[in-house]
């Protein structure tokens, strides 16, 4: 898939997370997200510092930090939540069609969005219709990269099957249910077993 059919996708979801976002009352800015570490308000903070990032900056900031990724991360972080909820709102908003980022293959940028959105949506309650065509090239690339997540890795030896699109990947015990919940799950989110079956989901269970 070209690189400009990806970003489409990317300024897509980036423009429905912000449509859910719009009526949240303060409160809930503070939600824990399914990042055990961060809240609701601080997933949106990390989702505009990588959309403002450069593969420059990165390393810069990097540098900057110690060579610490998380420090680094951190430090972003903290800089998106200055002010009110509303000014963190307004920054992501201002990103929306941004196709700046940090080092890393395009189709990485919409599975953050995507997995990122999920991380923010299912505690506050909030369901998105993802479009079909955006998970799959979420869940074909994250099949096949360890980068940071380590999806590959997790799901090896797992038959991963999707019950609403002709998608599957893998061979050994199966694990099975809608594809936004087996990419929630692939990338290591506890939450997103819950909507799946099969025999190989024990095993994925005990996997970090």
């Amino acid at each position: 898939m070209a690189n400009a059919d990806t970003w489409t996708m990317i300024h897509a979801e980036r423009g429905a997370l912000a449509t859910d976002l719009d009526p949240l009352a303060d409160e809930q800015w503070d939600t824990r997200s399914l990042c055990p570490e961060w809240t609701v308000r601080e997933v949106v903070g990390h989702l505009t510092a990588a959309s403002v990032n450069t593969p420059g900056k990165f390393f810069s900031k990097l540098a900057g930090s110690g060579f610490s990724f998380n420090k680094m991360v951190a430090k972003d972080v903290a800089e998106q939540m200055q002010g009110t909820p509303a000014d963190t709102l307004a920054r992501f908003k201002a990103q929306e069609k941004a196709t700046t980022h940090p080092p890393g293959p395009t189709p990485t940028w919409l599975g953050e969005i995507v997995v990122h959105s999920e991380d923010i949506r299912r505690p506050l309650g909030i369901k998105r219709d993802y479009p079909t065509e955006a998970l799959l090239t979420v869940a074909n690339f994250y099949k096949g990269s360890n980068l940071i997540i380590g999806a590959k890795k997790r799901i090896t030896g797992l038959t991963f099957a999707a019950t609403d699109a002709e998608w599957t990947t893998g061979s050994g015990p199966e694990v099975s249910g809608p594809l936004i919940s087996l990419i929630v799950a692939m990338t290591g989110r506890p939450a997103g077993i819950d909507d799946l079956s099969g025999d190989g989901v024990a095993t994925l269970k005990g996997r970090p």
